[in-house]
């Protein structure tokens, strides 16, 4: 088995200005993907994805990892991470999803970066320059609001029909000038805890 990786895209934004006010220091937000042939592609339905998964999670994850760190200048200048992958029109949604729902994928990125917290993500499909949206969190506390942020970018050409993307993003901090508190006051205002957020009985 070979992966086809047709293409590699690196995307960044830095962010200077939000709210009429500086953001000091300017937020890096940083996308890396990957667009493959679909390794399924052409074999009708195939139960066991398995093989494939083993053989290309890994290259990708390792591959991108290396790209997005390499991009912010080390991995501890990332503070928020995430995952993306998008199948083309004539792929299965799973095929693409079982390239990045894998710890033989994520795990690169969340061993590089130090990191406790699952990585956040989105599966769509769609034609070439579709917007792939990357949804990140606080590498290390999942409550932390000002890390919530959404890195998106798209591809001209990509995904073709036969074609996944996975991808990684990240950013050097949370939004500028965030003031809607964490996920921890809320919970102590309505008197909840975080194994039960919403109060339910058991």
């Amino acid at each position: 088995m070979e992966l086809k990786i047709r293409k590699l895209v690196n995307f960044e934004e830095e962010i200077r200005l939000e709210g009429e006010r500086a953001a000091t220091p300017p937020l890096r937000m940083l996308g890396v993907a990957a667009v493959v042939k679909n390794p399924w592609a052409g074999r009708g339905f195939v139960e066991d994805l398995k093989p494939e998964i083993r053989a290309f999670a890994p290259i990708l994850g390792k591959l991108l990892t290396e790209r997005i760190v390499a991009m912010a200048g080390g991995a501890e200048k990332i503070e928020a991470y995430g995952k993306a992958a998008m199948a083309g029109l004539d792929c299965e949604q799973e095929h693409a999803s079982a390239l990045i729902h894998t710890l033989h994928y994520g795990n690169f990125y969340r061993e590089a970066l130090g990191a406790k917290t699952y990585l956040g993500f989105t599966n769509t499909r769609g034609p070439a320059n579709t917007q792939i949206q990357i949804p990140l969190m606080d590498r290390h506390d999942t409550g932390r609001r000002s890390h919530y942020l959404t890195v998106q970018f798209s591809i001209a050409d990509a995904p073709a029909d036969d074609e996944l993307i996975a991808a990684l993003g990240g950013a050097t901090g949370g939004r500028p000038h965030h003031r809607i508190g964490d996920r921890y006051q809320d919970l102590a205002d309505i008197g909840a805890d975080v194994s039960n957020p919403a109060k339910l009985s058991r």
